[in-house]
């Protein structure tokens, strides 16, 4: 019987029917959906991107698209993508393609109009899934399908030959292993891991930081993380995690469940490392994260046992990261809900309008009366004043 994908609301999208009328006029069959599009659809998730594969030549490709003013960006040209523009989002249409050398890091590849060779060089089984856009027919030539089935994440072929034409494949199985892996895991897959980590350390930074960013961003990635660790992977990308980060890993993300939280990559990271703001700040740099990231790392980093009432923490260091503080410590972020950082309602010259001259003594009262309006958790500028004229009829006083 043949299987076949189930019909999704984006296999229903007219600027698809209209892409694939544009590349197969006459139902060659030259063209199908691939990778996680299908095997997103098959587990009844919504996909977050459309691919497609061909047989066409990606100038073949460009052209008919031209012609049907759909609009195509070379985006990857050398290696046989093509991106068509269309109403609903962009599809990335990419030649069949055969790998010929690779160094772990890039790959050379030669087109190609097998769609065996186009899935014999993808990394896991559940990856080279193809679908018939107009029949939604699926082909699957490595047992993708079984696997997904049994939440099983599997390299094709040898794991090691996988591995060492893209060392990058360690961090992508441990990502999948986390959104789709069932426990135990692949055996032969998790001994290639284990055996080729050292790889990774010849990739490029930032190619390193975006899929441990991605796999941190998971519902739950704490025993991936863990697995990680005890197959020696962890230690080639994130050297600084310990086992106290792993055990804080796991509370942090029970935390952050009780509390209905977002789960966001950049606290889960503090939460593996050590609380020292220049080491976060080293570990960020070395991921290449961006300097707002950097920072709100470093704020993470700079956690100690007792927080601060939640609100005022939050006028100290922001919204956002005064719920990693306080996610990190187990403590409540309810007040944080619905409420914005207000501004202290006082400015310097509302001080000197009260007689005092301008200098040290003015920002010393300021000082003063932004602790009290803290403590007394942010009242009106009626009562902000109030406090303003007791601190300077109190200082005039002592003064004279």
């Amino acid at each position: 019987m043949t299987e076949r994908l189930p019909a999704a609301a984006w296999t229903r999208r007219d600027d698809l029917a209209a892409l694939v009328a544009a590349l197969d006029p006459h139902a060659e069959g030259n063209c199908r959906w691939v990778g996680g599009v299908v095997r997103d659809t098959i587990l009844g998730l919504a996909p977050k991107d459309v691919d497609m594969a061909t047989t066409l030549l990606p100038e073949e490709t460009a052209a008919r698209l031209s012609q049907a003013g759909i609009k195509a960006v070379p985006t990857g040209i050398a290696h046989g993508t093509i991106t068509a523009v269309l109403d609903g989002g962009t599809v990335e249409i990419t030649t069949l393609r055969r790998d010929v050398s690779t160094d772990g890091r890039h790959a050379t590849v030669a087109f190609s109009t097998d769609w065996r060779d186009d899935a014999a060089r993808r990394d896991f089984t559940i990856n080279a899934l193809y679908a018939d856009p107009r029949s939604l027919e699926l082909f699957d030539y490595h047992g993708g399908l079984a696997d997904l089935a049994n939440r099983q994440v599997r390299f094709i072929g040898d794991a090691r030959e996988r591995i060492r034409e893209d060392y990058l494949r360690i961090l992508r199985y441990f990502r999948f292993q986390a959104r789709f892996g069932s426990i135990p895991a692949d055996k032969a897959s998790e001994e290639a891991v284990s055996e080729l980590a050292a790889g990774l350390k010849g990739l490029s930074r930032e190619r390193v930081g975006w899929e441990l960013m991605n796999l941190l961003g998971l519902p739950d990635p704490a025993p991936t993380v863990r697995r990680m660790a005890e197959l020696g992977v962890l230690a080639h990308v994130l050297p600084e995690a310990t086992e106290a980060g792993l055990a804080l890993l796991d509370t942090l993300i029970d935390n952050e469940q009780a509390a209905g939280a977002q789960a966001v990559a950049l606290r889960r990271l503090a939460a593996l490392l050590p609380a020292d703001p220049a080491l976060a700040e080293q570990v960020a740099a070395r991921l290449r994260l961006s300097i707002a990231q950097r920072k709100r790392l470093a704020i993470a980093a700079a956690r100690h046992g007792e927080e601060t009432d939640a609100r005022a923490l939050a006028y100290r260091v922001g919204i956002e990261e005064a719920r990693d503080r306080l996610l990190l410590a187990g403590r409540a972020t309810a007040p944080l809900e619905g409420w914005n950082v207000p501004q202290l309602p006082i400015k310097g010259g509302d001080i000197v309008a009260r007689g005092i001259k301008a200098g040290p003594e003015v920002a010393r009262i300021l000082r003063q009366v932004e602790a009290r309006w803290i403590k007394a958790q942010f009242p009106d500028a009626g009562q902000v004043f109030a406090m303003l004229d007791e601190i300077v009829a109190h200082t005039s006083a002592k003064g004279g």
